[in-house]
């Protein structure tokens, strides 16, 4: 399958708004990488995942409330961990060093996933294509799932705006059990063919997930029993699972957001990429700092998508610009002011795209 093609600009839009924010970063004399604040921000929630694992498994309390509690509390560290290091550092901007970008985003690999496959799946596919239908695998959730009107619908999709909430506990697991290993067999994503792996891709793909299988399977099993285990193990999965699901979800599949289709005469779409990503992008509770620090600014996803070589800590200042020039040429700027209303709007799109 060949890519589709995007409009040539024909405004400055863009290259007005890379001006201002190049000008922005001029006056507060600051990179546009993470820097000592990120280094700070990603040192407390390390310390607290490890600190939480090592008591969750060599420390396991004997009330069950307690010990599904520190599960929980894992899971949202593992989810905080993907969202503020690894997140910033595939995509280059954790800090200016590349191999600290590299280890950061390397911290992936240690929950099971693969740094390599996702740079293939999200920096490239997801963040050029986005909400495409048969190139953005974000938006493939089949059968499970119908999230834009090109997917083909089933009965059981009447009923989507229910189940969802399970369907997108259970992604974390089937992403690191599954998915990861469909594409590095088949080698694409999607339709969409990745780069070819080199030698140390490969043994870093294979290493990495026998040392998942060492410290989250194997070591908790040896030293609480199966059982406790695999109580724990699902609560920590389906908890990293559905807050994972839930912010990228917030982003692109809502009332607001568009699913452009391709022109199969042409292959062309119908926007430049800029449009295009404000099209299919919308920010939510960007005023909630709590939020914003947990979701590593992803709840700034139309600044993510433009800038995505910018770190998440830079997103507060630069919306400021970003919407300013969306104004001055008259281009919407989608954003939802709290989670709950981002939620409800959610639902009602998962409602609409099982009864349509």
């Amino acid at each position: 399958m060949k890519p589709p093609k995007f409009l040539i600009p024909s405004t400055p839009f863009f290259s007005e708004m890379r001006k201002r924010i190049n000008s922005h970063f001029i006056e507060v004399e600051s990179k546009p990488t993470g820097g000592i604040r990120l280094y700070l921000k990603a040192t407390i929630i390390l310390s607290f995942f490890i600190g939480m694992y090592v008591h969750v498994v060599f420390f396991t309390s004997s009330y069950i409330f307690i010990s599904l509690t520190e599960c929980m509390l894992l899971g949202i560290a593992t989810a905080a961990i993907g969202f503020n290091i690894m997140h910033d550092g595939a995509h280059g901007s954790f800090s200016k060093r590349a191999w600290i970008n590299e280890l950061a985003g390397l911290s992936l690999n240690v929950f099971g996933a693969n740094v390599f496959m996702w740079k293939s799946k999200h920096n490239v596919i997801h963040h050029t294509f986005t909400n495409i239908e048969g190139v953005d695998d974000d938006i493939d959730a089949k059968p499970f799932l119908r999230l834009c009107d090109n997917q083909k619908k089933y009965q059981i999709h009447r009923f989507q705006h229910f189940y969802f909430w399970a369907v997108y506990a259970f992604l974390y697991m089937y992403w690191i059990f599954f998915t990861d290993y469909k594409k590095y067999f088949t080698g694409k994503v999607g339709e969409i063919s990745i780069k070819k792996m080199i030698v140390l891709d490969h043994i870093t793909f294979w290493g990495f997930k026998l040392a998942h299988i060492m410290l989250f399977v194997a070591l908790p099993i040896y030293l609480v029993g199966f059982l406790p285990w695999f109580i724990g193990f699902m609560t920590y999965a389906l908890c990293t699972g559905f807050i994972m699901s839930i912010v990228f979800q917030l982003a692109h599949t809502v009332e607001d957001a568009h699913f452009p289709m391709v022109d199969t005469a042409t292959g062309m779409l119908e926007d430049e990429w800029a449009l295009h990503q404000l099209k299919t992008t919308s920010n939510f509770a960007t005023k909630n700092k709590m939020v914003s620090w947990l979701s590593g600014g992803l709840n700034f996803q139309i600044e993510h998508h433009l800038f995505p070589h910018i770190s998440h800590i830079h997103y507060p200042a630069i919306s400021k610009i970003v919407k300013q020039v969306c104004e001055e040429y008259d281009i919407r700027y989608n954003e939802y002011t709290g989670v709950r209303f981002a939620i409800v709007s959610h639902i009602v799109h998962l409602k609409q795209m099982g009864m349509r």
